[in-house]
């Protein structure tokens, strides 16, 4: 009996370290997300930079079909001098992660300074590296401003 209950208790002691470890790489996940639109906002290329893989790669799908963008370049556009600040909000995020592999969708609404410019969903795929979660492939989709972004009492 005290056998039973020994194997019991181990069992859901491994069951619980396996859920919070799953919860830490969703926080950490979550938090290269955040740091993307943190940068953003700064016009910190350097921040914006940190967070993707060197072979990262950026695409829109869109009316038009699917157009690659260049990683260096956004990165660079982000640091470059403008009036008004690139904030690009998110809501509903979904993570998903198996192994060193990390799966992201959220809803999003991009406002250059108080105007909403449009709206969309990012798809992001990370890959934990030794220095940490890296994004290794972003896709979006755009549409014109007929979204409804959350408010800080919905």
């Amino acid at each position: 009996m005290k056998q039973v209950i020994v194997l019991i208790l181990l069992s859901s002691t491994v069951a619980t370290f396996n859920v919070l470890h799953a919860q830490s790489d969703q926080v950490k996940v979550r938090k290269v997300i955040d740091l993307l639109f943190d940068g953003m906002r700064a016009g910190d290329s350097t921040l914006v930079r940190s967070v993707f893989h060197n072979d990262a790669v950026m695409v829109r799908i869109g009316d038009q079909g699917l157009r690659k963008g260049n990683i260096d370049q956004f990165v660079r556009a982000v640091g470059a001098d403008r009036d008004v600040v690139w904030d690009e909000q998110i809501w509903d995020v979904r993570i998903s992660i198996d192994g060193r592999l990390a799966s992201t969708w959220m809803e999003f609404a991009f406002f250059l300074g108080d105007d909403l410019s449009h709206c969309g969903v990012n798809s992001m795929q990370l890959y934990l590296t030794d220095e940490g979660w890296k994004i290794f492939h972003i896709a979006d989709t755009q549409r014109q401003p007929t979204c409804k972004p959350p408010t800080l009492d919905s």
